[in-house]
Formats: structure tokens, C-alpha cells, sequence
């Protein structure tokens, strides 16, 4: 079992958006044993690639006990008015504001044989969807944030004992 390091906020590889996964090699099958290792601890709904310093479209997620991954998502899909949800970043510890997330979203990918990978659903699965997703676009969920919650958020990362 390998659990990675998560890479915090200011950290470059956060802020680059991810490279396609090409060749599904042993290296793939490395990076997401490491992203299901990493995920299966308490308290994470979801892990991408470049929060354990790995530039490359995949993520794992730990749902309500369901645990997974997917390689070269993409959200095709979402539902209903972007709403205010509580949400927190491995990447960004003892954070907890509100961005606007869809309460319905779909990603489509590739699993490890290459074969097409749907992922949707509702609620946390939804969010978890966007978050991750955001994460492999070199997005992190403080740049959802409205202004003025975006710039109490930054001070408390300016003020944050990692930072």
C-alpha cells in the first residue's frame, strides 16, 4: 500500500492543467493503485494526479463506500442551476467554503483495458466529479469562490501554518 504525499496549494503542478494518459503501461497501473491507496483514508471523497505531484488526467474517489477511478475524464454533463455547496481541498487543509457546483454531473473517461468509463450521479458524487475534475484542468476549488469569500479564503491561506 502506498499512500502519497498531497501536494498543497501553491504548489505548480496544482495550478497546470494535466496532460492525456496515451500508453496504458505499468506506470498507469502505479499511478492508481497510489490514487486508490491515497483515497481509501478517512475523510476523501476524491484524489486527482496532480494533488499526489502527478501531471496526468486521472483521479480515484471513496463515495458513500464506493471507490473507484477514472483515466481522461471529462465532465459531458451536468444538471441544474450551479448552487452555493459546502466544500473543502486536501490541497488546501482546514478550509471550508462554499463554490458553486451542479447538483448533477457526468464524466466519461477510460478505465485501465481502455474501455469507456461513465461516471455520474447526484449530490457528493456530483460535486466530487466537478472538484476532481477541476483539479486535472489546473483548477482548485478557490477559484470558484465568489470574490469577496475568495478573498477571506486567500487571507486565511496567507495566514495558514502550511502555506
Amino acid at each position: 500500500m502506498t499512500v502519497r504525499e498531497i501536494r498543497l496549494y501553491g504548489d505548480p503542478v496544482l495550478r497546470t492543467p494535466c496532460a492525456e494518459i496515451t500508453e496504458i503501461d505499468d506506470g498507469t497501473r502505479a499511478l492508481v493503485t497510489d490514487l486508490l491507496d491515497t483515497v481509501k483514508l478517512p475523510g476523501r471523497a476524491g484524489v486527482a494526479a496532480p494533488q499526489i505531484g502527478v501531471g496526468l488526467r486521472a483521479f480515484s474517489y471513496n463515495v458513500d463506500g464506493d471507490i473507484g477511478y477514472i483515466l481522461n475524464p471529462r465532465i459531458v454533463e451536468v444538471r441544474g442551476e450551479a448552487e452555493p455547496t459546502g466544500e473543502g481541498c486536501l490541497s488546501v487543509p482546514n478550509l471550508w467554503h462554499d463554490a458553486r457546483r451542479h447538483p448533477y454531473a457526468r464524466a466519461e473517461g477510460i478505465d485501465l483495458d481502455g474501455k469507456k468509463l461513465v461516471l455520474e450521479g447526484t449530490g457528493l458524487f456530483a460535486q466530487m466529479l466537478q472538484h476532481e475534475t477541476d483539479h486535472l484542468d489546473g483548477m482548485v476549488y478557490l477559484q470558484r469562490l465568489d470574490k469577496e469569500t475568495r478573498r477571506e479564503a486567500m487571507k486565511q491561506v496567507r495566514e495558514s501554518s502550511w502555506f
